[in-house]
């Protein structure tokens, strides 16, 4: 069955409903399919892998049959990925995991969500590395333009992360200039953030010659876990963190500390299920769709002179996703959203969104807690939904 962007509403049981959901940068709606895959799960099949008899065959066929969906969505072999319960943790797995020596350098860009900086950060300062920070400078859009990571590259380098799109500008970043950069340097890796990106576009990290990729699940329609991915050319200069006497010739061998959770494990399949049988098609829908989305509510953004968009302030599907952010001048971010709550159904919210050191270093908002205003979208929500919601942002911003 082919995929219909007309269609996917009725996909996602939480839409019928009268709250609208812009919030799905912060975690997308479950497919109908998901959510009945792990109620049969649980009821029929909740037993330990690995056993010989009948049921646990089943769940354990069921735990890899999730595995090789998990790594066909974005073109990888089950050994070189390994599920968790967030990005967050499973980044934290490897910094600890990674091998390192006296000199090494890491590059960091201050345009992460803390979870790809944080793990960077903290095992530098523990093992007494260097740290280099790789900001911006454009205020209202930054970008991790390749041209000054060059500057801060050596042959020290053991590390560069960034983010595949930022989740709070939803511009895209060129990762295949940025892996041809920090690929000229002799030991170097490439760690890229995919969480923002991966609900919108197609992952192809073979393509992207990325080293280590990771998303979230939960924001790509699908189960509250995430994935990373670590490319098999690299495995040997990872430490196991497992049990002695396991073996460590998968990438979730050596690093998950336990098995991935079952009964999610096994359902991602159904979101592979969700784009039918041409899923490049399918991705292309999305994109052309989610364009017209957030184009109607940018041409707004750019008409209000009290407004400040931050990232690409036009809507092209080449250059950003569909989640956006911005001020208005002499309002605090928090006090519009509750405005726009007490006229409307609309969700989403303000604040940072863990992306701390770009709000705070790059951007430079002087309350960083009530941060952004952020709208999020994703092809579920629908081009009467955005235009209604101009409407109350009109109103609004008028008074407020």
């Amino acid at each position: 069955m082919a995929f219909s962007i007309a269609e996917s509403r009725s996909r996602f049981p939480a839409l019928n409903q009268e709250q609208v959901f812009l919030d799905n940068a912060g975690g997308s709606q479950v497919l109908d399919t998901v959510i009945e895959s792990i109620v049969s799960y649980l009821s029929n099949t909740n037993v330990q892998l690995g056993a010989t008899y009948k049921t646990s065959k089943l769940s354990t066929a069921a735990y890899g049959h999730g595995y090789e969906a998990a790594a066909k969505f974005i073109n990888a072999s089950p050994d070189e990925i390994c599920l968790g319960v967030s990005t967050t943790q499973l980044l934290h797995n490897l910094s600890t995991a990674l091998d390192f020596q006296p000199g090494d350098e890491l590059i960091v860009s201050k345009l992460n969500h803390e979870a790809n900086s944080a793990p960077w950060d903290r095992i530098g300062r523990a093992l007494g590395l260097t740290v280099k920070w790789w900001g911006a400078s454009d205020r209202e859009n930054p970008v991790c333009d390749p041209t000054e990571l060059k500057e801060l590259m050596s042959e020290k380098t053991r590390l560069v992360a960034c983010p595949h799109a930022s989740n709070i500008t939803g511009t895209i970043t060129d990762v295949k200039k940025i892996a041809t950069v920090v690929h000229q340097s002799p030991r170097a890796l490439l760690c890229v953030d995919g969480v923002a990106l991966a609900p919108h576009r197609q992952v192809n990290i073979k393509d992207l010659d990325v080293d280590f990729y990771a998303f979230s699940w939960y924001k790509v329609y699908g189960p509250h876990m995430a994935q990373l991915y670590a490319s098999s050319r690299i495995h040997d200069q990872i430490n196991p963190l497992c049990h002695y006497f396991k073996t460590t010739e998968t990438l979730d061998l050596k690093l998950n500390l336990a098995s991935a959770n079952y009964e999610l494990t096994q359902s991602i399949p159904r979101v592979l299920d969700y784009f039918g049988s041409d899923i490049s098609a399918a991705w292309d829908q999305i994109a052309v769709f989610e364009e017209k989305l957030q184009a109607i509510l940018l041409d707004f953004l750019r008409s209000e002179d009290r407004i400040t968009i931050f990232g690409e302030p036009f809507a092209s599907k080449e250059l950003r996703l569909p989640i956006i952010s911005f001020t208005v001048e002499g309002v605090k971010s928090q006090a519009l959203v509750e405005e726009v709550e007490k006229r409307s159904p609309f969700g989403f919210r303000s604040g940072h969104m863990y992306s701390h050191r770009l709000l705070k270093d790059i951007i430079g908002l002087e309350d960083i807690d009530d941060g952004v205003v952020r709208i999020s979208m994703l092809h579920y929500n629908t081009e009467e939904e955005i235009t209604s919601l101009v409407q109350v942002l009109r109103e609004v911003i008028a008074v407020i």
